[in-house]
């Protein structure tokens, strides 16, 4: 698998966002709290795919979703 097959989107929606932090907890390289107490992301782009994966399925509300950058594939969560 290539450099570019590897990489990631990760998408905040910050209106489900309740800010309980375990994204920023999971993914701190790629996610934060930010001021107003919702997740956002901190890299358009990245290849850390076991924690973006944990950070999405760890969102009680769905407000995260991670995409294969290449295709723009639904990798996380899985419902």
């Amino acid at each position: 698998m290539s450099a570019a097959e590897r990489e990631l989107t990760v998408r905040v929606d910050g209106t489900r966002c309740v800010g309980t932090g375990a994204c920023a907890r999971t993914a701190p390289g790629d996610l934060e709290l930010g001021p107003d107490g919702r997740a956002r992301v901190l890299r358009p782009v990245s290849d850390d795919l076991p924690n973006l994966t944990e950070a999405a399925e760890l969102c009680p509300v769905e407000a995260i979703t991670v995409h294969s950058a290449a295709t723009g594939e639904l990798l996380a969560p899985r419902y």
